[in-house]
């Protein structure tokens, strides 16, 4: 009989809510979609994510996350693991485990990726985490990642630079390069003066590239959450796929980009079931155009 081919593995670090679409409970399925086995460690388990107001549940402490990493390390399995993802953190010491299981897993395989979506607040709405958690990304989760996706908003707080076009978001982005162990930075929700205003801008930065692919906007309120969690696992489950930069930009800009578009009116989650199909095969593909730095 053929030996059967394991799938790739994604350990995924996130929050986690009973119902909607946020965290690991936006990131995990996509990533299956995708032919990926995940293990989903969970930072918090709420009944709902903060976008409908209230909710219940608890957040985990920094030994939770140990405890379960150290049980998967008796189990052999984090040299199996191809690559990390992390997502919202609710303080620093939860940032701290989430960067020694990444050790851990690198001392083993060092080929390991590690995509780190650094949330921290959006144009609008400002900063919502704890006031250390910018420093901690600045100064800890960054440098230690392969890949960041920070909206402009996060991106501009993480180099304390205000991006005034492409160019400058570019020649910024393979700054910090140069001090990290960065390979690619994609900055999502970019909307630089020089990006038209009905236009959403994602650009992607790697040490030689540029790309940049820009969607119409879509006009919806609320806009529903876990945008960032999709984009990212799609992201990061096209680059494991073997997809070239662009080619990965270009899937993981559809498959949000469709699911957005397919978000009822009022919904504060994407139709993430309903929909699935967009995740391995969106309906409209933008091209990636690649930009010069001049």
């Amino acid at each position: 009989m053929p030996q059967t081919k394991h799938p790739k593995m994604i350990l995924s670090i996130q929050s986690h809510v009973a119902y909607g679409h946020a965290g690991n409970s936006a990131a995990v399925f996509p990533l299956q979609r995708l032919g990926f086995e995940v293990l989903p460690v969970h930072t918090v388990q709420f009944s709902n994510h903060t976008g409908y107001g209230a909710f219940r549940g608890q957040v985990f402490t920094a030994e939770h996350i140990h405890d379960v990493m150290l049980g998967m390390q008796e189990r052999n399995i984090l040299g199996q693991i191809d690559a990390v993802l992390s997502g919202y953190l609710g303080d620093g010491s939860i940032g701290n485990a989430i960067l020694e299981a990444v050790a851990t897993i690198r001392a083993q395989n060092p080929a390991t990726l590690y995509l780190c979506d650094p949330v921290m607040g959006d144009v609008g709405r400002g900063l919502f985490v704890k006031e250390n958690i910018p420093d901690f990304m600045r100064s800890a989760a960054v440098p230690a990642a392969s890949i960041i996706t920070p909206n402009q908003f996060e991106f501009e707080l993480i180099t304390q630079h205000q991006l005034t076009s492409v160019q400058d978001a570019i020649a910024t982005a393979r700054k910090l390069m140069a001090h990290t162990q960065l390979q690619t930075v994609i900055i999502t929700s970019i909307a630089t003066p020089d990006i038209p205003q009905e236009k959403l801008g994602t650009l992607a930065v790697t040490a030689g590239q540029a790309w940049l692919v820009t969607t119409p906007l879509i006009q919806l309120q609320p806009l529903p959450n876990g945008m960032g969690d999709v984009f990212s696992s799609v992201f990061l489950g096209r680059t494991l796929q073997g997809m070239a930069v662009n080619q990965a930009l270009e899937a993981a800009t559809a498959t949000l980009y469709a699911l957005v578009g397919n978000t009822e009116p009022g919904s504060r989650d994407l139709p993430l079931i309903a929909q699935q199909e967009q995740i391995v095969a969106p309906q409209k593909v933008f091209s990636a155009t690649e930009v010069n730095c001049g």
